[in-house]
C-alpha cells in the first residue's frame, strides 16, 4: 500500500460557490473523496493538504520526499507564477500529476503558462470534479 498525497492550492477552499459556471459546483470535499474513493480503489493510502500559502504547498511536496509514492497537484494561481513550488516539485522523485479542473489553455493567456510542468509526469486538465479520479488513477498507474 502506497501513500498519494493530494495538494490543493490557493482559493480552491471555496470550490462550490466560487465562479461555478467555470468550476462547477461541487466542493473541494466532494473532489478529495473522489480522489480517496479512486486510491483506495487501488490498494493506497490519500492524504490531502490544502492551503492558501505558497510556503506550505512547498512543505507539502518536501515532506512527501521519501514516504509517498506519488503526488497530485492542484497549484490553483501558484500553477504560472511559484518557482518555488516548481524546484520542490523538481527535487521529489515520485510519480507526479498537476491537476485542473479547467482547461487553463481554453481560458486568459496569462493561465496558458505553467511553471510546475516542466517538473511533472503528466497533467490532467479541464475535466472538472472528475479530473480529481483521473489524475489519481494516472498516478496510480505510473506506479506499476
Amino acid at each position: 500500500m502506497a501513500v498519494v498525497l493530494l495538494i490543493s492550492g490557493p482559493n480552491l477552499n471555496l470550490l462550490g460557490t466560487r465562479q461555478p459556471e467555470i468550476y462547477g459546483t461541487d466542493t473541494l470535499d466532494d473532489c478529495v473523496a473522489d480522489a480517496r474513493t479512486a486510491a483506495e480503489a487501488h490498494g493506497h493510502t490519500l492524504e490531502h493538504v490544502w492551503s492558501n500559502h505558497e510556503g506550505d504547498l512547498v512543505d507539502a511536496v518536501q515532506s512527501a520526499r521519501g514516504r509517498c509514492a506519488a503526488v497530485v497537484i492542484n497549484p490553483g494561481a501558484y500553477t504560472h507564477s511559484s518557482y518555488a513550488l516548481a524546484d520542490a516539485l523538481a527535487a521529489y522523485d515520485g510519480v507526479k500529476v498537476e491537476l485542473h479542473l479547467s482547461n487553463p489553455a481554453a481560458r486568459e493567456e496569462w493561465r496558458r503558462r505553467s511553471v510546475v510542468a516542466p517538473c511533472v509526469t503528466g497533467t490532467v486538465a479541464g475535466f472538472g470534479r472528475a479530473g480529481y479520479r483521473l489524475a489519481v488513477e494516472a498516478a496510480v498507474g505510473a506506479l506499476a
